[in-house]
């Protein structure tokens, strides 16, 4: 079973605990304050675990050619790439009140540190974990320098080869016990062919001491319900308040009432789990005394008779007598006393049954 660990306060992810679940707000709130308080509230009314952000510094994520190249994109904020994303980046402040907007509601929040200036400002703001977008997956002294702040990680494996989610092991188990992998296909939206689920099992088979989960960026729940059912413990998916606004990410978002309905599925599933003992449950006495079928005399059966297959048959019967899966077992028992044709057949009528199986 994978290992346990606490990721947030009061909250741990990994063996039986229930799925995490991680809102994904990213830059959908159009790098407006109030519409980004306006999304930590639905998220947390939706029943998600944690709201979460993305943070950089620019000119440390971006080099200056990068952040001066024209875009024209109908997305754009800007005429270049750097004013796109200046529009779209919160200040320190703003995140400290962010921070502290979610703690008065009660709900987790994390950013993901999109380089390792933003690292260190999300350490100084004290969030609860940090996540490591696919981007900065395969980039190593990054992932040192997160790993050896001491806060619990997620990381994403978008874009990413088995090979070097090995190697990202390899790094961070040594330095921080306390991360998990995410299964992620770095598409928006992503289309069901391209999401294999299957990377989940071969992620649990890999690293066996981790809890793996699932970051996913298709449309409706379905797939995401599914990676539950294939034992995600961590999901994280991309919220909007609406699909038709401005930006490369909405269209990959659940709005408000998807978000709920998927977290309602995620628990629903989590209790259908249930136990891997197969037995008689409770909640099926009512029907196994209707319809649960016992094994009768197919005719007249005279009393001290050695019984053959071909004297008993299996039908619902009054009062209920030896199952049908003891049939084998009462071929060459003896009979105590006559029993009629289409009578059940009772402990009380066979002399000393010797179980072959457990009747």
């Amino acid at each position: 079973m994978a290992r346990e660990f606490e990721l947030c306060p009061g909250r741990r992810v990994g063996g039986d605990q229930p799925c995490f679940i991680i809102a994904e707000i990213g830059q959908n709130h159009q790098g407006d304050l109030d519409i980004a308080k306006r999304m930590i509230r639905m998220v947390k009314d939706c029943g998600a675990d944690c709201a979460k952000f993305q943070k950089s510094e620019l000119e440390y994520k971006f080099n200056k050619k990068a952040l001066e190249r024209p875009y024209t994109s109908k997305h754009s904020w800007g005429k270049t790439y750097g004013e796109h994303k200046r529009h779209l980046e919160f200040s320190h402040d703003q995140y400290r009140e962010l921070k502290k907007y979610a703690e008065e509601i009660g709900i987790f929040f994390t950013a993901s540190g999109m380089d390792e200036m933003a690292v260190e400002f999300l350490h100084e703001l004290d969030v609860p974990f940090f996540k490591v977008g696919s981007g900065d997956t395969n980039n190593f002294p990054y992932l040192e320098k997160t790993a050896k702040k001491g806060r619990p990680m997620v990381i994403s494996s978008g874009m990413q080869s088995m090979n070097t989610m090995h190697q990202v092991y390899q790094i961070v188990k040594p330095i921080n016990p306390n991360f998990c992998f995410l299964q992620c296909t770095s598409a928006y939206p992503l289309q069901p062919e391209d999401v294999n689920l299957r990377v989940i099992s071969a992620y649990q088979s890999a690293f066996p001491d981790i809890p793996i989960g699932y970051s996913g960026h298709e449309t409706g729940i379905a797939i995401s319900v599914a990676a539950v059912a294939m034992g995600a413990k961590v999901l994280e998916r991309h919220v909007t308040l609406d699909k038709t606004w401005k930006g490369s990410d909405h269209q990959a978002s659940l709005e408000p009432n998807e978000l709920a309905e998927l977290v309602k599925a995620i628990r629903t599933v989590e209790k259908a789990m249930g136990s891997p003992i197969k037995q008689l449950l409770p909640c099926e006495i009512a029907c196994n005394e209707k319809l649960g079928k016992s094994v009768v005399a197919k005719a007249a059966i005279p009393e001290g008779a050695i019984l053959t297959l071909d004297m008993l048959t299996v039908k619902v019967g009054e009062p209920k007598g030896f199952p049908p899966e003891c049939i084998f077992d009462l071929v060459g028992q003896k009979v105590k006393k006559n029993i009629e044709e289409d009578e059940t057949i009772t402990e009380q009528v066979v002399e000393n049954l010797v179980k072959k199986v457990k009747c």
